[in-house]
């Protein structure tokens, strides 16, 4: 075994070519850190270290020149064209426009509802797909939602996190545990006289990355898929996240650019149902799909109410400690604090109904700036001249959707839609 002085002598002198070794040898000793060397920061200091005093001092520099809460602006629907602009501008992606086109898959009686499995057109050449849940006892027509699944660090599954079906695979009965009470969030929402839409994320469910190499089970999905597969699977798929999203930067487009276009292309779909009332649309997410539900709401006007659940921070709060597990290549808007902090964009969404929930045993999120955000999102509401038309609610829970959080979610839905 060649040692690590041996392997960077040779690499100083240009040898190494020479040298036979295998894959992982090579990946040990040239990954390696020196020998005593602390693999991790302290608990008081952050995740950059020695970084970190010119990150902060950029983020703290950041003037969110366009946000509504500038004395300067005065109009709501004056300022939006502007701000809404940015944000696209931002994130760099705007496909051909296509007509949805749906392909029915499969459509199956639940009893009380009606499940369609179907694809439709996002851009000319990509097909979403989706699950659309239809109530039985609709009277003309009825309000929509979006309901966006989560990211959970499980990938190989999406749509079917938030749809429970007969027959499903054990560990999404285990994760709806963990993260939802034990509910099925999008039958929830049928069974309350919604037609729902939900579809795969990209990246995940049917949009998975699969290598050609991958075994069977990587590839169908089968109900024997034992749970060390499924691990192995998402272990490997969190592993390439930051690849994926450093290639489509590569590509000249953003992740959260091609997530976005897909959830806009969504509320089109959903529009062009007979079966729905387009003038009432809401949506409804955990973790990042509370993130897509906020962000929908404020690009999007046909959405009335939005239900943000577990991702919203003041963006400068999170440099310290908070980063590494939240916004990162994947979901972050390069660039886009300069001049909107993420709450800044409930101004969009003004003076629509917007709920947002975080749970303060929530780690992904610096507390204080849970708080920021919750103090920003009421004075633009108020400036708007719509306070009751926000809610900002602080539970007692960890980073999930629980029982209570979705009663309060159900009637705010009520409400508004």
């Amino acid at each position: 075994m060649v040692s690590r002085s041996a392997l960077r002598r040779r690499l100083a002198c240009g040898t190494l070519v020479a040298m036979r070794f295998s894959r992982r040898e090579f990946s040990r000793l040239a990954l390696a850190a020196p020998a005593g060397a602390q693999s991790a920061p302290s608990p008081e200091e952050s995740h950059i270290g020695s970084l970190y005093p010119f990150v902060q001092g950029q983020a703290d520099a950041a003037r969110q020149e366009l946000s509504f809460l500038q004395p300067r602006f005065r109009d709501l629907k004056s300022w939006k064209p502007a701000a809404r602009r940015r944000v696209l501008d931002h994130l760099f992606y705007t496909p051909a426009p296509a007509a949805p086109d749906p392909q029915l898959i499969s459509r199956t009686d639940r009893g009380d509802y009606i499940e369609e499995h179907l694809t439709f057109r996002t851009t000319p050449d990509i097909r979403v797909p989706a699950f659309v849940l239809l109530p039985k006892d609709r009277k003309g027509r009825a309000p929509g939602v979006v309901a966006l699944h989560d990211h959970g660090g499980f990938y190989l599954f999406g749509k079917e996190k938030i749809t429970a079906r007969p027959g499903e695979h054990p560990v999404l009965g285990e994760f709806r545990d963990q993260y939802y009470g034990g509910r099925s969030t999008a039958v929830e929402m049928v069974r309350r006289g919604y037609v729902v839409a939900v579809i795969d994320m990209f990246y995940w469910g049917e949009r998975r990355l699969v290598l050609g190499s991958d075994p069977a089970s990587y590839k169908d999905r089968p109900p024997s898929m034992s749970k060390e597969e499924i691990a192995a699977f998402n272990r490997r798929s969190g592993q390439n996240e930051q690849l994926v999203a450093r290639s489509l930067f590569t590509a000249g487009i953003s992740w959260p650019g091609v997530i976005l276009w897909d959830d806009l292309r969504t509320v089109d779909y959903l529009c062009s149902r007979p079966e729905v009332d387009p003038n009432r649309i809401a949506s409804v997410g955990l973790s990042v799909g509370g993130y897509r539900s906020f962000l929908l709401a404020a690009l999007d006007e046909r959405v009335k109410a939005a239900v943000d659940v577990g991702w919203m921070t003041s963006f400068p709060f999170q440099v310290k400690r908070h980063v590494q597990n939240t916004v990162g290549l994947t979901f972050h808007i390069p660039g886009l604090l300069r001049y909107l902090d993420l709450p800044d964009l409930a101004a969009l969404a003004a003076p629509r109904a917007l709920l947002v929930i975080n749970g303060s045993q929530d780690r992904l999120f610096a507390p204080e700036g849970v708080r920021a955000a919750f103090e920003k999102i009421g004075g633009i509401y108020r400036k708007a001249g719509v306070p009751e038309r926000q809610a900002c609610r602080l539970y007692d829970a960890p980073h999930q959707f629980n029982e209570a959080m979705q009663e309060e979610a159900w009637r705010w839905l009520a409400r508004w839609v």
